[in-house]
């Protein structure tokens, strides 16, 4: 009996996701459906490609080599499909696209109806972490990555930059009171990351130069989380704009000790492995990205758009 193609795409969807739920989710099939797919692939290879614990799922030596050739046929087809829909003068297939949850939710989601109603052939999965992922193992085909890029594997697309700003809401300063200076925040109640220690050096000046260590009160793993902790008057944040343009327009958070506050902006790339010429489904998407934020609201400064494979 033959391999199928559900059967690959269920062990490596295992693989990438690390378990069969999570697998299951994200291929729209049932934990039974893709369980059963594992269990065929091993007996028609007559090997054992995972093993299974109550805890992870880890790839036997088999497995290692068979993911290879698996990734291989996947990216085959995906090329084909591209091949076809390119004869079309339509760019389609899957594009998997990964970020940090606050840019997902704020700068991607809101322009997805248009970009499907532009690209119908062209099959979105959008996928967050907060911190950076191997888009190889996870089978990714760009990232959007915010701040200093320190992968030289990889090239890289500037779409935008967004400026950080230290702000609270005005329940929260109604309560504690206004920061005059940096050493107030010493005093205050301080929403910070808890994965990245560079995302808790804010960009304020004084006599500690241009940028001011916090010791969070409140610490999280992803800035969607800080955003609606600072919504709801738990403390001050730092965040980029992208994230607070619309609560600073309706005055739910409003920027304290501007005038103390550096003009520090992070850089917004998009990310992927290509040699080559980018995939159509690519290129247009970081075309259409690139377009929407140099037209869109005061949230974003426009990057240069040129393009680099050498990063620090």
């Amino acid at each position: 009996m033959k391999t199928t193609l559900e059967e690959l795409q269920a062990f490596a969807a295992v693989v990438g996701t690390g378990s069969i739920t999570a697998a299951a989710d994200q291929l729209g099939q049932t934990v039974s459906g893709v369980s059963r797919a594992l269990g065929r692939l091993e007996k028609k290879l007559d090997t054992t490609l995972l093993r299974r614990t109550t805890r992870r799922i880890e790839l036997t030596e088999e497995g290692h080599a068979f993911l290879v050739h698996t990734r291989a046929i996947l990216a085959s087809i995906d090329d084909a499909e591209e091949h076809m829909a390119a004869r079309r003068q339509q760019p389609a297939g899957r594009l998997r696209v990964n970020g940090a949850t606050p840019f997902m939710l704020h700068a991607v989601v809101p322009l997805v109806p248009e970009f499907r109603r532009i690209y119908p052939q062209i099959t979105l999965e959008l996928n967050t972490d907060e911190l950076n992922i191997d888009l190889l193992e996870r089978r990714t085909d760009v990232a959007i990555r915010i701040g200093e890029l320190r992968d030289s594997t990889l090239h890289a697309r500037p779409l935008a930059i967004s400026r950080l700003r230290v702000l609270a809401s005005p329940v929260y300063l109604k309560e504690q009171g206004r920061p005059k200076t940096v050493a107030d925040l010493s005093r205050h109640s301080l929403l910070g990351f808890t994965h990245l220690d560079s995302l808790n050096r804010w960009p304020l000046r004084g006599a500690h130069g241009d940028e001011w260590p916090i010791t969070s009160t409140i610490g999280a793993s992803n800035g969607e989380t800080l955003r609606l902790l600072a919504l709801q008057g738990s403390g001050i944040v730092c965040l980029s704009d992208f994230m607070t343009t619309g609560d600073r327009a309706r005055g739910d958070l409003v920027q304290v000790l501007a005038k103390d506050t550096v003009d520090v902006r992070q850089a917004i790339n998009a990310v992927y492995y290509r040699n080559t010429q980018l995939a159509a489904r690519i290129a247009c998407f970081l075309d259409f990205l690139a377009a929407r934020f140099a037209t869109g609201a005061g949230c974003w400064s426009q990057a240069s758009g040129k393009e680099s494979s050498s990063m620090r």
